[in-house]
């Protein structure tokens, strides 16, 4: 089968499911977008790396990063092969420079470990016509809450108590927040710094 080569472009909280997140994958010759949902700890582990930030200790997928790294293992592309009742199988394919091996793994993680490895991510076309979505014109999903309008945006941002302080005052918090591993707290810092530097 013929593989499609997937983007990160959106990670957003989940409308449908309390605590959860919407990971937006797209097709990148195409219009097309696959939305998975997946739990909070990936999604910060995702946006964490994706945003460059340095967490005062290494997360799980970290660890799993320099332990590849320390026996000359790298991850070469993640497949979303499968789709079974709503839920998306996802394979990390792994090298040590002689022999290839596919490792199982749910696809929040096999993503974490993508975007640390820098390697591509691919699914097939019966997944795409599946369960993507087509997104007519331009637009485009970036990482904030792609869900929530400007005021609920607003009101989630006063509502952190961020809204008030200075960007200054929120980099710091930011920096604060990275070294108490409060990743919670800095996505929602993130997110306000990245709501002003829009308006």
């Amino acid at each position: 089968m013929k593989k499609i080569k997937l983007d990160i472009v959106g990670l957003s909280y989940s409308q449908t499911q309390s605590g959860a997140y919407a990971l937006v994958l797209g097709e990148v010759s195409g219009r097309r977008r696959l939305p998975i949902i997946i739990g909070s700890f990936e999604a910060q582990a995702i946006a964490i790396e994706i945003e460059k930030m340095t967490p005062s200790r290494p997360l799980t997928h970290d660890l799993f990063k320099s332990f590849g790294q320390a026996y000359h293992i790298t991850v070469q592309e993640i497949i979303i092969y499968n789709l079974v009742d709503g839920i998306f199988y996802s394979k990390l394919i792994c090298s040590d420079g002689k022999k290839v091996v596919e490792i199982d793994a749910r696809t929040s993680d096999a993503i974490a470990v993508a975007v640390r490895f820098d390697c591509p991510i691919f699914t097939y076309e019966f997944i795409l016509s599946t369960a993507g979505i087509v997104i007519e014109g331009n637009d485009f999903v970036y990482l904030e809450n792609i869900n929530e309008t400007p005021e609920e945006k607003t009101t989630a941002a006063a509502t952190g108590g961020f809204a008030t302080l200075s960007t200054d005052e929120l980099k710091t918090k930011l920096q604060e927040a990275l070294a108490e591993e409060s990743y919670e707290k800095a996505a929602k810092i993130r997110d306000e710094l990245n709501r002003r530097k829009a308006s």
